[in-house]
């Protein structure tokens, strides 16, 4: 997966072989916001018009515009699994947020 980013914003970018363009759209937002073009200086340009498009059209409908994650995360595990990663967490010398922060932007990583 190809992505770009902007003020914030990550767009995942894909080939549409239909009609011949690049498509992009923004991630980890419930509003939809895409865009397209026909090659790569384009699109980048399209997608930062996209991003400030929907900024602008946030503030005029006195909306705050959404951004992909505010660095808080509840997860729901199974004992086992929140024991082992405490234990981990304990054993590494940091608390279990710090370890899961490192664990997921590893895991992230791979992608």
């Amino acid at each position: 997966m190809s992505t770009m980013t902007f003020k914030g914003y990550t767009a995942r970018i894909e080939i549409d072989a239909r009609d011949n363009i690049l498509v992009g759209r923004l991630l980890g937002l419930r509003d939809v916001v895409g865009f397209h073009a026909n090659d790569v200086a384009g699109l980048r340009a399209a997608f930062e018009e996209a991003v400030d498009d929907y900024i602008d059209a946030c503030a005029k409908i006195g909306k705050t515009p959404e951004k992909p994650a505010s660095g808080k995360l509840m997860l729901r595990v199974a004992p086992e699994v929140h024991s082992a990663a405490l234990i981990a967490a304990q054993a590494s010398g940091v608390s279990l947020n710090q370890w899961a922060g490192k664990v997921l932007q590893q895991a992230a990583a791979q992608r």
